[in-house]
């Protein structure tokens, strides 16, 4: 049996947000697209008091190895054309054979 988590940590620059209000709106689409297209599970980890950054963190799982990376690689496609000058994703891919070895 498989099983794999792929974690990201998504670095935007929001520059059309004016203000932490329009910053929200602007993340609260992002994260509403990464959940309900991609499956992503998805939090604001930094720079909830910064306007124009911001610093997600995210967790998708699966069954495959190949299936989990040619999943991660659409979202970061899609962030790319979403932000196209404003994005940063750091990713790894972990069994919970890597993780049970961890504890």
């Amino acid at each position: 049996m498989g099983a794999y988590v792929a974690l990201l940590l998504v670095h935007l620059h929001l520059p059309q947000a004016g203000s932490l209000k329009a910053k929200r709106s602007e993340l609260q689409s992002v994260k509403a697209q990464l959940h309900g297209r991609h499956g992503l599970t998805v939090a604001e980890v930094d720079h909830q008091d910064t306007w124009q950054r911001s610093t997600l963190a995210a967790a998708l799982t699966g069954g495959s190895a190949a299936q989990l990376e040619a999943a991660t690689d659409r979202v970061v496609r899609w962030l790319e054309d979403r932000f196209p000058e404003g994005v940063r994703v750091e990713r790894t891919l972990v069994s919970f054979e890597d993780v049970g070895a961890l504890g």
